[in-house]
């Protein structure tokens, strides 16, 4: 337990305490002569500053106020100096999903786990701004309240993620024994990844690997980076599929070593091949204006990151196999694919 005190105007001492082990907070105000006759919400909220009135007069009606021992339910009961109240902040409960009846592209399905092909623009699980329609709320609707708990309250049998916007193969585990198989093999990478990409410049050599710590950028907090010191090991293998010369634009495999948080995207753009399409990593203003208009347009209106996870193998956790799934190319990838090669015909020289 941390406790730290504050001065406040108005107040005697405020003092908090978290305790760890269920992350609720208690905070204690120490009431002084300036304060009496003030209404206990209107004290609470001076001294808690942080917190709106509204919630404080909400702690208050719920009895989760005290002064001394006595338990607090008026919010305009008057405050007395020399009164110490104490307010106790209850762990966030995490929201539970609900079962929805959405579409699931199943490419595999056992009694221990169920492999998807994941369409660009659904969220794995649920977040700020996403509590509902994402891939745990189809999966906890498609396989039943078996799910439930595995792996988390908030993520179901989930083992690993997709972003929002990259389309492709993902496994979720069925039962506990497969959720902890299916944990033991991505924390020692002992499974294939790989990833086709659509991405400005060529890759030199042709094929490789990339290989740079990745970490929360120091600048931006809601951006990775390749750092030169700390982060985590990160390493990417690659190769070149097709590539545009005239174009200045290729597509790619990329097979994962490791699996950082969009360890792709940024591996690629540190190496000054951002994917096309990325909104976070893209930097591509001035490569984009360089294509011909019709191909300057499509990749400008290209909706999201053009990256794919298009194979995934692994040995079945509960069983005596292996396994190995393909994806093919989205239709939106697909396209521009091909207005790509179309456009990088060159025309025939006259005779």
């Amino acid at each position: 337990m941390m406790t730290t005190a504050f001065k406040r105007r108005k107040l005697g001492v405020l003092s908090t305490a978290m305790t760890h082990q269920n992350r609720e907070n208690t905070y204690h105000l120490d009431a002084g002569e300036t304060d009496a006759g003030t209404r206990l919400d209107r004290f609470l909220a001076a001294g808690l500053a942080h917190m709106s009135r509204s919630r404080l007069k909400s702690l208050i009606e719920t009895g989760h106020v005290r002064c001394g021992d006595a338990t607090i339910t008026e919010p305009d009961y008057r405050v007395k100096p020399g009164e110490t109240f104490t307010v106790v902040v209850p762990a966030a409960t995490p929201a539970v999903p609900q079962p929805q009846n959405l579409p699931l592209a199943v490419i595999y399905e056992d009694s221990d786990l169920i492999v998807i092909d994941k369409p660009a623009g659904l969220v794995v699980h649920p977040a700020a701004g996403h509590a509902d329609g994402t891939l745990v709320n189809a999966l906890l609707g498609h396989c039943g309240s078996s799910l439930s708990g595995i792996g988390g309250v908030s993520r179901p049998g989930i083992v690993h993620r997709l972003d929002k916007d990259t389309s492709g193969l993902l496994v979720a585990a069925k039962n506990d024994r497969a959720h902890q198989g299916l944990a033991r093999l991505f924390e020692a990478h002992d499974l294939e990844r790989r990833y086709h990409a659509l991405v400005f410049g060529l890759p030199s050599p042709p094929a490789g690997d990339i290989v740079g710590n990745i970490g929360r950028d120091r600048r931006n907090r809601k951006k990775m980076a390749v750092l030169r010191h700390g982060g985590k090991t990160a390493l990417t293998h690659y190769k070149t599929l097709h590539r545009s010369r005239a174009l200045d634009l290729a597509f790619i495999e990329c097979r994962l070593a490791t699996g950082r948080t969009h360890q792709i995207r940024v591996h690629l753009s540190a190496r000054g091949h951002p994917v096309i399409g990325d909104p976070l990593y893209g930097r591509s203003a001035g490569r984009r204006r360089a294509l011909p208009e019709a191909l300057r347009a499509a990749v400008t209106a290209f909706p999201r990151q053009a990256l794919h996870a298009a194979v995934l193998g692994f040995r079945h956790p509960c069983r005596d196999q292996d396994l190995r799934f393909t994806s093919p190319l989205p239709a939106d990838m697909a396209a521009l694919l091909d207005t790509i090669e179309r456009a990088d015909v060159k025309p025939a020289r006259p005779r």
